[in-house]
């Protein structure tokens, strides 16, 4: 293959940005669109160069060959508060309800291996590997309800429809988008066992609106003149901040008989730069690492044309401080404001709850004639979100469990082919009392979360002389 032609592909592929995944927690259900047509089923199959986020050790069993596809993904959120109480006399309760817009993204996905040999190979791996976004407009509550008092910001208004569901100003929302770039070595110990090893090149998006009703949280609370405001906002509406980091991919795949093989991949815990600009939101002034996962798998070739696949991922949110970290931490808090002030940012403050998950991926496929082959699957997932965070989730829903799937490759030709696959994760909301009754002083009802996935995508595959 021209250099020419491999530049081009890689320069389309970073000018789509990586954007919201949320499906297993935040990551996506799968990588490489044979994986996402089957549940996401891949750590033991080599028929694609998406080895850098699934298994490195498939490389080179892939052969030489160009992957390149496009998702369009298409998640809904909603949020509901019911059942607030008035705090007082001419005060109206902060029930409201929202769904988020910014419903369609494109995700992009690249691979290309090189076979250096019959024993080793050499490629790179471009995906996006996780993301969050919603997009809630703001006026859900006006200026006749505690968020009035509540929201610390000089510049608050009190004018009807004034505030969103966490009695901030404006839109509410965030965005998180990772971005992977994986060069990745193979190699064969013997005809049947491979190891391989991918070097993880980390870039992160980041930015929150609507947040200012939280500031009092912060180190600079409780309310203080427009001067302390703007000179201190580290919290919300301070447009994208981006970071960096490294980490690794670990794999191997054995052929342990002539109708099986195994598969296991582990990834490091990615340390990224921090978020300064978001350092009064985060734990650890800004710290937002990637987590560390553990992917094991099968593959059975049950009949000449049917193949099951089958994995078991753990995904580590909870060692992720800033993730991790439950949204009921106190951190530094100061008594005196109501042990309020001083519990974002810090090393022990507030995040959003998340627990690890475990992620279970099922899939077969068919070769229905010789030049199609059809896909079908299943995903669950542990739901990360638990009642007690429900409040600060608000802004990041991950809450789908199950997923299924389908998909296809048809052959245009001996050198190259195109793959489908779609996906539905069905949905699912974590319904609990609101935090707002600890802040206010009062009933603040139950608050309920959910979301549910659409997405299809497209590829095409070229296998290289």
């Amino acid at each position: 293959m021209k250099r020419s032609l491999l530049t081009s592909v890689l320069l389309a592929v970073f000018a789509i940005p990586s954007v919201a995944l949320a499906t297993d927690g935040y990551y996506p259900h799968g990588y490489g669109m044979k994986a996402k047509g089957m549940g996401g089923a891949s750590v033991a199959r080599a028929v694609d160069a998406f080895g850098g986020a699934n298994n490195p050790a498939s490389m080179v069993w892939a052969g030489d060959r160009l992957d390149i596809g496009l998702d369009l993904f298409s998640p809904r959120r909603s949020i509901e508060r019911t059942g607030a109480a008035a705090p007082g006399p001419g005060f109206a309760p902060i029930n409201g309800s929202a769904d988020s817009g910014s419903n369609q993204f494109f995700i992009p996905e690249f691979g290309y291996n090189k076979m250096l040999g019959w024993d080793m190979s050499a490629g790179v791996t471009v995906y996006g590997n996780g993301g969050m976004n919603t997009d809630y407009p703001g006026g859900q509550l006006g200026g006749n309800t505690a968020c009035g008092g509540f929201n610390p910001t000089p510049a608050a208004p009190t004018t009807p429809n004034a505030y969103n569901l966490l009695c901030g100003t404006g839109r509410l929302g965030l965005n998180l988008e990772q971005l992977i770039v994986a060069p990745t070595f193979a190699m064969k110990v013997n005809k049947d066992h491979s190891f391989g090893v991918s070097l993880l090149l980390a870039y992160q998006k980041f930015k929150v609106e609507g947040l200012d009703g939280i500031w009092q949280f912060t180190q600079y609370g409780p309310p203080g003149t427009a001067a302390n405001w703007a000179a201190n906002n580290n919290l919300t509406n301070r447009g994208n901040a981006t970071s960096t980091g490294v980490g690794l991919r670990l794999g191997w795949m054995g052929k342990v008989s002539d109708t099986v093989t195994l598969g296991a991949s582990y990834a490091t815990k990615t340390r990224m730069q921090k978020f300064d600009k978001y350092k009064d939101l985060f734990p650890g002034q800004g710290m937002f690492d990637m987590p560390s996962n553990l992917t094991l798998g099968i593959e059975v070739k049950t009949t000449p044309k049917l193949t099951l696949a089958a994995d078991f991922q753990r995904i580590d949110y909870s060692g992720i401080r800033s993730v991790g970290a439950a949204s009921t931490n106190l951190g530094n808090a100061n008594p005196a404001f109501g042990g309020i002030t001083g519990s974002l940012g810090c090393d022990s403050c507030r995040g959003f709850g998340w627990s690890s998950v475990n992620v279970f991926k099922l899939g077969g496929e068919y070769q229905y004639n010789p030049n199609l082959i059809l896909r079908a699957g299943y995903n669950h997932s542990d739901n990360p979100i638990s009642g007690r965070d429900v409040t600060f989730n608000i802004m990041a829903p991950g809450v789908v469990k199950d997923h299924a799937t389908l998909g296809f490759t048809y052959s245009l030709s001996k050198e190259s082919e195109l793959t489908m696959a779609y996906m539905h994760a069905f949905k699912n909301s974590v319904e609990a009392a609101s935090l707002f009754s600890n802040w206010l002083g009062a009933a603040g009802g139950t608050e309920k979360i959910q979301m549910y996935q659409n997405s299809l995508g497209i590829a095409y595959s070229m296998k290289l002389k």
